[in-house]
């Protein structure tokens, strides 16, 4: 089966605490953001790592972005 995404105004003031930023950085809290909703502890070691990965370089979010699409689409990953 698949797991529920949990939306804003659902989850513990810790979890939308994070929604915010996302909301606030790109204007959406990702699907799967809201999917790993269901474990906090995961959830917020998943985005220490993606801030990790994502800011803090020379390399735009958007350009990372496009190429985090085009090797999923290369490497048949749907997600």
């Amino acid at each position: 089966g698949r797991l529920s995404r949990k939306e804003p105004g659902t989850v513990p003031p810790e979890i939308e605490a994070i929604y915010d930023g996302f909301f606030q950085a790109r204007g959406n809290v990702p699907n799967m953001i809201q999917t790993f909703a269901h474990r906090p502890k995961v959830l917020k070691t998943m985005v220490a790592h993606f801030k990790a990965v994502m800011e803090g370089t020379t390399v735009s979010v958007l350009l990372k972005e496009y190429l985090t699409l085009r090797v999923s689409t290369v490497k048949k990953c749907h997600y």
